[in-house]
């Protein structure tokens, strides 16, 4: 890490409070490898809640296709740009299949609002868990529906996530449509402008993976990931609208 990056993190943990465990966590992964789900994101950047590029030594990422709506054109290759002048490897995947990755590759897991757009989550989180050492740790972070157009939507009950697992479901999945539908605030959503766009963007979601599948609480993810053999350390919510977990292989 160099001096500016020490010292900008130095500063947002004497100034802002709510980061310090975050940062703390981050210093953790100091000179390890990991693995990140549906980067890059400034969560883990240099201004963000938990600075985990800062520290680790190299943060490969997985997308689901090579044109996304977030990162635009990507391709499989030594070409992750998840920070200045830091790169890793960019897997082309399913989050719910690394099965290219061998098991217990990486030290830590990285996810930014990405859980919520996965059909299977019990499914992926599995598949998390085998690619991390024993030990390693997993830090997620996902909307927090006050705070999103989500906000009139109820939250998904763990039966309903095991519910999936059993059923095998996969990106094709239009279970949530209506609720969408029903419940999306459209104004507080700047990628759709009326009922039509959001019923267009939705129905042609296995392209561009827009809809939220589940609807999470800070109880229901510490419930998911108890289900896959995690222990939970740490959980928060984190200005402006994230929820925060962290946990231990």
């Amino acid at each position: 890490m160099n001096i500016s990056g020490y010292l900008t993190t130095l500063l947002s943990f004497v100034k802002q409070p709510k980061k310090r465990k975050l940062i703390q966590i981050a210093l953790e992964v100091k000179q390890k490898k990991g693995i990140e789900i549906g980067g890059p994101s400034s969560f883990f950047g240099l201004r963000g809640y938990c600075p985990v590029y800062v520290f680790a030594n190299q943060v490969d990422g997985v997308n689901f296709s090579n044109e996304t709506v977030w990162e635009g054109k990507i391709e499989q290759g030594k070409n992750y740009n998840y920070a200045n002048g830091k790169s890793g490897y960019q897997y082309i995947n399913e989050a719910s299949d690394l099965s290219n990755i061998t098991t217990g590759t990486y030290d830590f897991l990285l996810s930014c609002h990405s859980l919520e757009h996965i059909a299977n989550p019990v499914k992926a989180m599995k598949e998390w868990h085998r690619v991390l050492k024993p030990g390693g740790t997993i830090i997620l972070s996902l909307p927090d529906k006050n705070h999103t157009f989500d906000h009139k939507r109820p939250y998904t009950t763990f039966e309903h996530l095991m519910q999936d697992f059993k059923n095998n479901v996969d990106e094709h999945d239009a279970t949530h449509f209506d609720e969408v539908y029903k419940f999306h605030v459209i104004e507080m959503d700047g990628g759709v402008q009326s009922p039509a766009e959001l019923k267009t963007r939705t129905v042609n979601n296995f392209t561009n993976r827009c809809v939220h599948h589940h609807v999470y609480s800070l109880d229901l993810l510490q419930q998911l990931l108890g289900y896959c053999n995690f222990k939970t350390l740490h959980k928060q919510e984190a200005d402006p609208h994230h929820l925060v977990i962290v946990a231990q292989k």
